[in-house]
């Protein structure tokens, strides 16, 4: 193995570098195009890399600066040289760098971005002067015209819209011609985005559809003809892999275009009519602190005493379980043995007991009071429905969320689906069981047998065979209970895996799109969450496809890059437009694709197996509850992430090198490769950063929300003050009045329920400002349980969640994922000097061997 200074002069002699000693030229040959006689190196290029040298050497303190092998220790290594000051100014030596570099030329590369973007600037001006509101209402008009027709002429009317799209897909257009029209389809969308209304997002669709049938067309038919075999094989996997977004685009606009948005029905006023409910708890392997908080929440819902009924399904079978059964006055149920997990155990629970409906929660997620009475008329209007599902809302981070700190800001993973897909999925009578926060009569879920069993997705499972025997299923889109998400990476990916498994699953043995019994909707809203669910391998081909290029000079897409831009372009402009518009408030643009690539290799493998063989494959339990006690970076879960950007990063530079010496004849098909390769770092940074575990010290989650309260000191005073947040360990007080509050003081503290008060003994944590922290005693199992119902259980406790979370602008979003893609590669680098500090140091300290 060569030392460092013979590598060092190996890549000096293959670089040309005639001075190894000399910074500047090891940048300019590194990064810039090598000089000859023909072509001087520019002046100004020569004086800028030396005012760089200068920074570098100031910031790194760099003692020796002709010495190359203390520049890279201090650029890439361990930065063992720098003052203790700077290293607690920043726990990555380079972050500082990098933004002194970059900070003094980013106002005037602000300043060109804004005066280049004038007309864009003039144009948004235009924009703001129309009345939106008033053209959304005339063409709301327009369509209450339409919709008026007979229903013969509607069927004409549609015919032609067939006719005109086809039309406008298939005819072919020059490059000057396409130009045009997608300038033209641009200004339009952004025009009709501002409307207000369901018709203008149908219109944003239609555009969406428009580009992506042209492009689609032009692909299949103008882009195939490779050269050779392998390009053939590399260029298929591409197109099959496009293929599926399409497919999947198509199928979500039809499920979200239009969500029903179904309201809560009136009960009858007579309670003898109400209906008996079991409420099944189903528990494995969860502690007891989890459990509790549900239960007692369970218990506060507003619905006759006599006519509801709790009951624990323990299948760990744990005597303290019991215990706790016993003292809180619930049921407690538990079998002998565990076949076929959460589903077996809710299966026998329905076999002991006898209530009209069954209520579902998973052991974390606490209902509020007014889950029944918000859910239950729909049963007694519509005989015929079997299942009504609510949102699953959790108040506490996701690993995402937690890692790149957008809790409550960007909406997470699970915001789509619960926010928007399964209203759409209720437009069609669609809407899927969800294991939990559901309520279905036992009648139909006796006939199909209970719970089923075949695939590792019980729950969706569960709803296919209801809706295949006629029944319908309802969705209303109000939170109504609450609980906690998974707290790392590894776990969150876990439960993706099953989830993705048991729908591929559900997709072999019980294929919607076959067999009787469901409507064509049904069939293609069941079917797009299930080919969702298989975009691991799709997602792989697009994060790896320009390095068939970059490495071998495949041209596996037979066509130049700026006709492949303008057809290309248009699909992916229009479709952002088209789902940020409608999956604005659920989905951030741009943020479906981080998702993708994080999971992307962990769910390949499964859905894959589960295609072949749907048997194979278990039931995992997601753990809930636990603490990151300490920051670290998860190296084993990140390795698929770091061996493709390892790929991803060759190629950029092997692309560089192509732009300026190789492939100079087809300059925009290596730069397209390049940003291609450069968007797809850019994803993999953001996954290395959610990689990067933060601390999670609280056993209690906080939540915010303000609630009225009394506090009652010792002395007698009373205060009459409002919390900002709680939690089930304490909560946090504003108070405006000036008061002497010593750390440690007894108080109690009064918190209302409806028209209840509850009082609870506390001692002050902290005191900042006008905000007083307290923590509870020990409470006993009435205190807890009143804690729950005035706090999580209220029906007001979700209402306002979402208020914070920020409307989807594409460019900003854009901008966002750039810069969480770069903070993963800082996480990336600060980490790996902390691997290699360690190593270094056990070498250091080492005992040695003793020579004979």
């Amino acid at each position: 193995m060569m030392s460092l200074p013979e590598l060092l002069a190996w890549f000096a002699r293959h670089l040309g570098v005639e001075d190894p000693r000399q910074l500047r030229l090891w940048i300019l040959r590194l990064f810039v195009l090598p000089p000859t006689e023909a072509r001087p190196q520019p002046q100004w290029l020569s004086k800028a890399m030396l005012r760089t040298s200068g920074v570098l050497v100031r910031e790194l303190e760099i003692r020796q600066p002709q010495s190359a092998q203390e520049w890279l220790l201090r650029l890439f290594v361990l930065p063992s040289g720098i003052s203790k000051a700077k290293k607690e100014a920043t726990p990555w030596h380079l972050s500082r760098l990098v933004r002194t570099l970059l900070g003094g030329a980013y106002p005037h590369v602000r300043n060109v971005v804004f005066w280049l973007a004038w007309p864009l600037r003039k144009l948004y001006a235009r924009f703001d002067r129309i009345n939106f509101i008033s053209a959304g209402s005339k063409l709301e008009s327009v369509a209450d015209v339409a919709f008026a027709q007979p229903m013969w002429l509607r069927y004409v009317m549609v015919s032609i819209a067939v006719v005109l799209f086809i039309l406008v897909a298939t005819t072919p257009l020059q490059w000057f011609e396409q130009l045009m029209f997608m300038a033209l389809m641009w200004l339009m969308a952004m025009t009709i985005r501002r409307m207000p209304g369901n018709l203008p997002t149908l219109a944003l669709t239609t555009f969406s559809l428009i580009a992506t049938a042209r492009y689609a067309f032009w692909r299949v038919t103008q882009t195939m003809d490779l050269g050779s075999p392998i390009e053939y094989f590399f260029g298929g996997g591409l197109l099959m892999a496009e293929i599926y977004t399409w497919i999947i685009m198509m199928l979500g606009y039809l499920q979200s275009a239009w969500p029903l948005q179904r309201k809560p029905v009136p009960l009858p006023a007579d309670t003898s009519l109400w209906p008996t409910i079991d409420i099944y708890i189903p528990t494995y392997n969860e502690p007891l602190k989890v459990v509790k908080p549900t239960v007692f929440a369970a218990c506060g819902m507003d619905w006759p005493k006599e006519k509801i009924n709790i009951y624990i399904l323990d299948d760990g079978r744990r005597a303290e379980f019991k215990e706790f059964a016993e003292a809180a006055n619930v049921h407690y149920i538990a079998r002998t043995e565990n076949s076929h997990a959460k589903a077996g155990n809710l299966n026998h629970a329905l076999k002991v007991t006898k209530g009209e409906f069954i209520a579902i929660f998973d052991c974390d997620h606490m209902p509020v009071r007014s889950f029944l009475q918000m859910t239950m008329g729909w049963f007694l209007r519509d005989e015929k429905c079997a299942m009504l599902q609510t949102p699953h809302h959790f108040f506490s981070p996701d690993p995402f969320e937690r890692n790149l700190g957008t809790f409550r800001r960007v909406p997470n993973e699970g915001s789509l689906f619960y926010g928007l897909v399964q209203d759409g999925n209720d437009l069609w009578n669609s809407t899927f069981f969800c294991g939990s926060c559901a309520v279905i009569r036992r009648g139909p879920l006796e006939e199909v047998g209970g719970i089923a069993t075949e695939t590792v997705t019980e729950d969706a499972h569960t709803a296919l065979k209801m809706h295949r025997r006629g029944y319908n299923t309802s969705y209303i889109n109000i939170v109504q209970a609450a609980g906690l998400a998974t707290e790392s990476l590894s776990g969150h990916i876990g439960q993706r895996i099953r989830w993705a498994r048991g729908m591929v699953q559900i997709f072999r043995t019980d294929n919607p799109l076959l067999g009787k019994g469901l409507s064509l909707y049904q069939r293609l809203c069941y079917t797009n969450a299930m080919l969702h669910f298989m975009n691991g391998l799709p997602r792989l081909v697009f994060l790896t496809a320009p390095l068939t290029y970059l490495f071998f000079e495949f041209h596996i897409i037979n066509s130049g890059a700026y006709l492949l831009t303008l057809f290309v372009l248009p699909h992916i402009v229009q479709s952002t437009l088209a789902n940020s518009r409608m999956q604005g408030r659920y989905r951030h643009s741009f943020w479906a694709e981080v998702y993708e690539s994080v999971l992307a290799w962990y769910i390949a493998l499964p859905t894959t197996i589960a295609l072949i063989n749907p048997k194979l494959g278990k039931f995992n339990v997601t753990a809930k509850g636990g603490l990151i006690e300490h920051e670290y970076f998860d190296w084993f879960i990140s390795k698929p992430y770091m061996a493709l950007v390892l790929l991803n990063f060759t190629g950029f530079v092997i692309g560089i090198m192509r732009l300026f010496s190789w492939n100079t004849f087809e300059t925009a098909t290596v730069v397209m490769n390049l940003l291609w390769t450069a968007h797809n770092l850019i994803m993999l940074g953001t996954a290395i950063a959610v990689a990067s575990e933060s601390r999670q010290k609280r056993i209690s989650h906080r939540v915010p929300m303000r609630i009225p309260a009394t506090l009652y000191l010792a002395n007698g005073q009373t205060l009459q003050c409002h919390t900002q947040d709680y939690s089930t360990g304490g909560l946090d007080l504003h108070i405006d009045r000036e008061v002497v509050l010593p750390q440690d003081t007894r108080v109690k503290i009064s918190l209302n329920r409806g028209d209840r008060e509850y009082s609870f003994s506390a001692r002050i944590a902290n005191r900042r400002n006008d905000s007083v922290g307290l923590y509870f005693e020990k409470l006993s199992m009435d205190d807890e349980k009143h804690l729950i119902q005035c706090t999580f259980g209220r029906a007001d406790a979700w209402l306002e969640w979402n208020k914070h979370t920020i409307q989807d602008r594409p460019l900003d979003s854009l901008i966002e994922v750039l810069a969480y893609g770069l903070r993963g590669y800082g996480h990336l680098f600060r980490n790996l000097a902390d691997v290699i500090a360690a190593r270094m140091a056990e070498q250091r300290i080492a005992p040695r061997s003793p020579t004979p």
